[in-house]
Parts: C-alpha cells; structure tokens; sequence
C-alpha cells in the first residue's frame, strides 16, 4: 500500500475509524476498492491512507481540497447508497472526524 502523496497544506483530512462486524468481509473488500475508485474521480480528491488490523478496527483518511469537495462526496448517489449499507451491516460502531491540515512532513 502507497501513502498518500498530498499537496502542500492547506487541504481537509477526513478520518474514519470504526470496528468492522465481521459480516460480509469479501463484500466489503470489493465495495470499498469501489469507493476509492470513484472517489479518485472526485474534484478535490487528493489521496487516501487506509489500514485495518485483525480484530476489525480500521482507520481511513481521505484528503480533500477543500469543504466543498467533502460535501460533495458526503452526497454523491453511490457513496449515501454504500454509508447506508455500512451502517446497517459493517460497521459495529464507527466515528467521522474532518480535520483542516496546516502542516505536514514526512518522507515519501
């Protein structure tokens, strides 16, 4: 998995922790891919760093020009259909934070 390669600051970080049920893993897997895949195709999309570990605790952070582009996302068709799906069967408990970043570093 390659790390985000983000701009330079400032830009929105939208951090997505949750525990996944356990219900529907292939399903899940394959939708997720999906939602990248589309979200790549967003305006205002710049990234995305996801991990989760073996008991199903998982945190995404997706990388957003700006608050538009986020509340575009938030309503797209596709992805309101899928949170709707998450919530009803994946997702044990979760929590959405968005985050304006004003400084990054690292080593890509």
């Amino acid at each position: 998995m390659a790390l985000a390669n983000t701009p330079k600051p400032p830009y929105y970080a939208v951090i997505f922790t949750s525990q996944h049920t356990g219900k529907e893993k292939e399903e899940y897997g394959r939708t997720s891919a999906k939602m990248v895949d589309l979200a790549n195709k967003q305006p205002g999309f710049l990234g995305v760093d996801s991990v989760r570990d073996e008991s199903g605790k998982g945190i995404t952070s997706v990388y957003w020009k700006d608050k538009e582009s986020i509340d575009a996302w938030r309503n797209h068709p596709k992805h309101k259909k899928v949170k709707k799906r998450g919530r009803a069967i994946w997702y044990e408990n979760y929590f959405l934070r968005i985050a304006k970043v004003e400084k990054d570093y690292g080593k890509i």
